[in-house]
């Protein structure tokens, strides 16, 4: 993950950003999902509040996007309702069914990322690991899917 800062990286920003979801405030915050391995199905990118407790829980969510599946790169914009600490989690949702699809071992069979790009090699991250900060204005984040 990589926040990008300043005009050309806004300006870049702007033009491949699409309409933003959620209540229009000066704060946004576009992210660049990477890394699909089709562009079938749709990506779910779901954004969290600076709240632990929130993360990843059922309807602890802020806002999601459920975005066209795209290579290379599949974009999504959310209104940020102020500056401040996020986190976001994203699913290639390939099948287009609304669920993260496991294996028999209980293993994602669906790419998957998060803010910060952390280790997930023996379970979910921690919110603290997933957390960023957007600034005012407009605030711009990548992440790159991981594949089991």
């Amino acid at each position: 993950m990589s926040v990008m800062w300043g005009a050309p990286a806004l300006a870049a920003t702007a033009e491949a950003a699409p309409a933003c979801e959620g209540r229009p405030s000066p704060h946004r915050l576009t992210v660049q999902v990477s890394g699909l391995r089709a562009a079938v199905g749709e990506v779910a990118i779901t954004l969290y509040p600076d709240d632990k407790r929130r993360f990843l829980a059922p309807k602890g969510k802020l806002l999601r996007i459920r975005a066209p599946a795209k290579t290379p790169t599949t974009t999504a914009c959310f209104f940020l309702p102020s500056p401040g600490f996020y986190a976001v989690a994203v699913y290639h949702d390939s099948n287009g069914d609304h669920d993260l699809n496991r294996t028999l071992t209980g293993l994602p069979a669906e790419g998957f990322g998060f803010s910060n790009d952390p280790s997930t090699k023996v379970g979910l991250p921690s919110f603290k690991a997933v957390r960023f900060q957007a600034g005012a204005g407009e605030s711009a984040i990548r992440i790159k899917l991981r594949y089991l």
